[in-house]
């Protein structure tokens, strides 16, 4: 048995002033126990407990050595759990960087649960649309929304979340709805842009059982999925976005959906994280907790 073992066993003995006592609590049998003191004794050349039929006593050198071990002990749980916790209590830092849409909507709203399950984590939260480097940034864990590309993260789909086409209702009176997908060419539409080139990202649609993927001129660009809506809010055209980043304004009528039968667009939602044999116990503990409170969420938008 190893020299910290013993001293565990040890402390455990003093602080119940029972053999039999310490066995049950360590859920030792209590021959163990006793084989652990003696080989400790052995180790120190000491006597550390005086034992009586009533009860068991520390020696002087025993009440030293106790002063010392627990010192020793919790120095050694706190190196043990430096880089995230123990699986029961995670500690430590956690960063994170998810795209606004699902910031604002998802992740945000369920974090003061989060906060009150795990408070020894502290979150760092990038709220970001534009691809940054992960590996170099340091970065624990991230969502994203579409398809991966290559990369030496691990990327694990946990749902998938229903794309809409929207505007307001003053720039369908104005400009009137469109009929069809190629009617689009014939209106304003807004569209966001990732990276450095400001390439706008196609829209998607789905005719004929078949996915299209469709480049629009672009009256407008952004490069935060916030900042489209607000554009479309303001009457300045049409926006492809999650339905889950619209759905209150939807619900009130800021908003109106059209091409609804073509929209039927779901792109998936994946977590991504490291490539790491020993996950940090606060990484792990913060990708089960978002697989859960997606998998509440599921519904009209998220599936």
């Amino acid at each position: 048995m190893d020299f910290i073992r013993q001293l565990q066993i040890f402390v455990t003995v003093a602080e119940m002033g029972s053999f039999t006592r310490a066995a049950e609590s360590l859920h030792m049998a209590r021959p163990g126990v006793t084989k652990a003191i003696s080989e400790l004794e052995k180790n120190v050349g000491v006597r550390l407990l005086q034992r009586t039929t009533r009860r068991t006593n520390l020696t002087g050198e025993g009440e030293a050595l106790y002063t010392k071990a627990t010192q020793l002990l919790r120095d050694v749980d706190v190196t043990q759990n430096l880089f995230g916790g123990s699986k029961e209590r995670p500690s430590g830092r956690l960063r994170i960087d998810i795209p606004v849409a699902l910031a604002k909507s998802m992740v945000i709203p369920a974090l003061p649960g989060f906060r009150s399950l795990y408070p020894d984590i502290s979150v760092i939260l990038g709220v970001n649309d534009q691809p940054i480097d992960l590996i170099a940034k340091s970065v624990d864990c991230v969502l994203r929304l579409g398809q991966l590309t290559a990369s030496s993260m691990i990327g694990r789909q946990i749902a998938t979340i229903k794309m809409v086409v929207c505007a307001s209702p003053e720039y369908l009176a104005r400009k009137g709805p469109p009929r069809s997908i190629e009617a689009l060419n014939e209106h304003l539409t807004i569209n966001y842009f990732a990276g450095q080139k400001h390439t706008p990202l196609a829209w998607f649609f789905k005719r004929n059982q078949k996915i299209e993927e469709i480049l629009l001129p672009s009256s407008l660009m952004a490069n935060d999925a916030e900042a489209v809506v607000a554009c479309a809010l303001n009457h300045m055209g049409l926006i492809q976005v999650p339905g889950i980043l619209v759905a209150e304004e939807l619900h009130q009528g800021a908003l109106v959906q059209v091409l609804e039968e073509f929209s039927g667009i779901e792109l998936p939602l994946s977590i991504m994280y490291p490539n790491r044999q020993y996950l940090a116990p606060q990484v792990r503990t913060f990708i089960n907790w978002v697989i859960d409170i997606t998998d509440a969420q599921k519904g009209p938008w998220i599936r």
